[in-house]
């Protein structure tokens, strides 16, 4: 009679992720307490760091070839976040690597890395304000947060999760509605640099989580910090309404891409030609130009109307919006709206 062989979990396979148990300790210092998270690239860890007596957040990369170079490009990242923050206070706001290291395990090499313990993320916060977003003063001190860091670090292009921010700071039971003065005292972190880059190293064509991606993007085409300013742009309109700005999905004939292009475009209208036809491989998405090769029937919408009508907003409150946020949606890379320009918007920042 043959023996018969259990399958191994995808995930726990050579190259796979950690199967990190609860008490397990970390090159000989920190000590897992719990999971706080599981991701495509990384398990993260609530550890205790037996040297310094704190808690710690370890993430553990899965195994996999090429892994290893990826963490080594976040860490050059975070270490020049170190090195600015002495000289820049807005450092403070991206989240801070305390440690690096290897360890080997069952499924290989993994590589780790060792961060300050933040709160829950700015998801999480949203999830208790679904129905009509976050108040309108917690969205502007957050994006004067997040904004700020472009002047500290010119050279970095962050193309991770925009909704990848940490909270630090008193924010009461998340399970219930937070009081706005509570909100208030909250600052928020970017927490997560796995997929940022450098202005003049691109890693990958496609960045960008797929809600949050720049037109020039998911046409192929170079890219550069004004695509931050776009996932920035779609990031404010999804914390002061509760939804997606785009929230693109396939179809039987189409794919997510062909949507999220015919999304854009009932939004903010037609695609030049010049841009639309930039690249070599324009025949994926546009028969001719002005039409798209897969979805022919748009149903054009405008961000007055979706506020006004879908959100209830005022006038007064949907036309300084809508000013602040169109100018970082152009199409045209060099003709959007930089993070400078966006911080000094009256919407923004009201004399």
């Amino acid at each position: 009679m043959e023996e018969q062989v259990q399958e191994v979990p995808a995930a726990q396979r050579t190259g796979g992720h950690h199967p990190t148990r609860e008490g397990e300790v970390f090159n000989m210092r920190y000590q897992a307490l719990r999971k706080l998270g599981c991701g495509t690239f990384a398990t993260v860890w609530l550890c205790q760091d037996t040297r310094r007596k704190k808690h710690v957040a370890v993430k553990v990369l899965k195994s996999r070839e090429g892994f290893a170079e990826a963490a080594q490009d976040e860490v050059a990242l975070l270490h020049c976040v170190s090195s600015m923050k002495k000289k820049d206070q807005a450092g403070e706001n991206i989240i801070s690597l305390l440690d690096n290291f290897r360890m080997i395990g069952e499924n290989g090499f993994h590589v780790c890395l060792v961060f300050e313990v933040l709160g829950p993320s700015l998801r999480c916060l949203m999830g208790n304000y679904t129905a009509q977003g976050l108040p309108l003063p917690f969205v502007k001190k957050s994006l004067q947060q997040v904004k700020s860091l472009q002047r500290l670090l010119p050279d970095m292009l962050d193309c991770d999760q925009r909704t990848d921010l940490r909270l630090k700071g008193p924010g009461g039971d998340l399970g219930n509605r937070l009081e706005e003065l509570d909100l208030m005292s909250i600052e928020v972190k970017i927490a997560d640099l796995g997929s940022a880059c450098w202005t003049y190293k691109p890693f990958s064509k496609e960045i960008q989580t797929q809600p949050y991606r720049a037109l020039e993007v998911l046409l192929g085409l170079d890219y550069g910090t004004p695509a931050d300013i776009w996932s920035t742009g779609c990031l404010a309109f999804e914390m002061a309404t509760g939804e997606c700005l785009f929230d693109p999905q396939p179809g039987k004939y189409f794919s997510r891409d062909d949507d999220h292009v015919a999304l854009i475009i009932e939004l903010l209208g037609r695609i030049p030609p010049q841009i639309a036809f930039s690249w070599n491989k324009s025949t994926k998405f546009f028969s001719r130009p002005g039409a798209l090769l897969r979805i022919s029937r748009l149903s054009p919408r405008s961000l007055h109307s979706i506020l006004a009508d879908r959100h209830n907003w005022t006038k007064h409150e949907v036309t300084p919006f809508a000013a602040f946020l169109l100018p970082a949606l152009r199409y045209a890379p060099e003709r959007r709206a930089t993070a400078a320009q966006c911080l000094q918007h009256a919407w923004l920042s009201p004399p």
